[in-house]
């Protein structure tokens, strides 16, 4: 297909249950969604090339009307794997909503300062590194990255495969910046909390320098909503630094291994998750309020 002279290209994931149910779990004031993405619309922001997926759009405007359904007043966008290094269409956004999102981008160690600036004044917060898809030298990026990013306070944010973490866990508290773990280190449920790719997460996170997002429970769960196998998880690392911990909801869930969630169950989620009202609050309010500077 063809819109104005561009091709456009046609889904090949799936898009978020369009049905948010309202959750029963009532937030607090000032909660935030650490980690989400936007798409498209595809005739104005093209995907790179060598992308292993096209999404279908899923806009600026259907995120903000799913916080609002949510109850949710802030949130992250987390630049996606498809634009590659061309922030464009997560930078228009967080332009006209500079007070209630902030986002983390994909950058080039070489980029100009300049540019870090702009994309600062416009709340990006953060850098991201994808691991997980996209092999590189994370011995030789990420430090050539932090360098660049530590004076706007920015943190690298990590999305790698959990049997990497023993190797890298030394590499990444050499690192200059905060750094900030995906989804939950993708930790093995299989192999259970004691399994070395979950210590590893945990005495990142025990150390202090490490955020931890509670985000995406679908993508490492052997089992369907409410995905049970990864509570002790949830509890292990919640139980250790609450005030290391974020939540996210991922949405609109891109290659999502599971079945398609509703949002409104995930935010429901929480109240099993993480029985303790403050605890729940300092988790939703305070800490993205200090990583990203609400």
């Amino acid at each position: 297909m063809t819109v104005s002279g561009k091709k456009l290209f046609e889904p090949t994931i799936p898009g978020p249950d369009p049905n948010t149910r309202t959750p029963r779990l009532r937030l607090p004031a000032q909660a935030c969604d650490c980690h989400a993405h936007i798409f498209g619309p595809q005739d104005r922001y093209g995907y790179d090339p060598n992308r292993s997926y096209t999404p279908p759009d899923a806009s600026l405007e259907e995120y903000l009307a799913l916080l609002d359904t949510l109850g949710i007043e802030r949130g992250v966008l987390v630049q996606p794997s498809v634009y590659g290094t061309d922030n464009a269409a997560m930078l228009d956004g967080l332009e006209r909503t500079r007070a209630r999102l902030r986002g983390v981008a994909v950058i080039e160690p070489d980029i100009a300062h300049s540019e870090l600036e702009r994309m600062h004044d416009l709340g990006i917060r953060g850098c991201r590194l994808n691991l997980y898809y996209e092999h590189g030298n994370v011995d030789d990026l990420a430090p050539a990255l932090a360098e660049r990013i530590a004076a706007f306070g920015w943190h690298l944010q990590f999305y790698l495969r959990p049997h990497d973490l023993p190797r890298l866990e030394k590499t990444l508290l050499r690192l200059p910046t905060d750094i900030v773990i995906d989804h939950l280190g993708q930790a093995p449920v299989a192999e259970g909390v004691e399994a070395d790719a979950f210590q590893s997460l945990h005495r990142l996170v025990r150390n202090g320098r490490c955020w931890i997002k509670l985000s995406a429970p679908m993508r490492m769960s052997a089992q369907k909503f409410p995905y049970r196998d990864v509570t002790p998880f949830i509890h292990a690392l919640v139980d250790t630094k609450p005030d290391r911990t974020l939540w996210g909801s991922d949405w609109p869930h891109p290659r999502v291994g599971n079945a398609m969630p509703n949002d409104g169950d995930l935010v429901d989620l929480l109240g099993e998750w993480i029985p303790d009202e403050a605890v729940r609050n300092q988790i939703l309010v305070d800490n993205p309020a200090r990583l990203y500077g609400f």
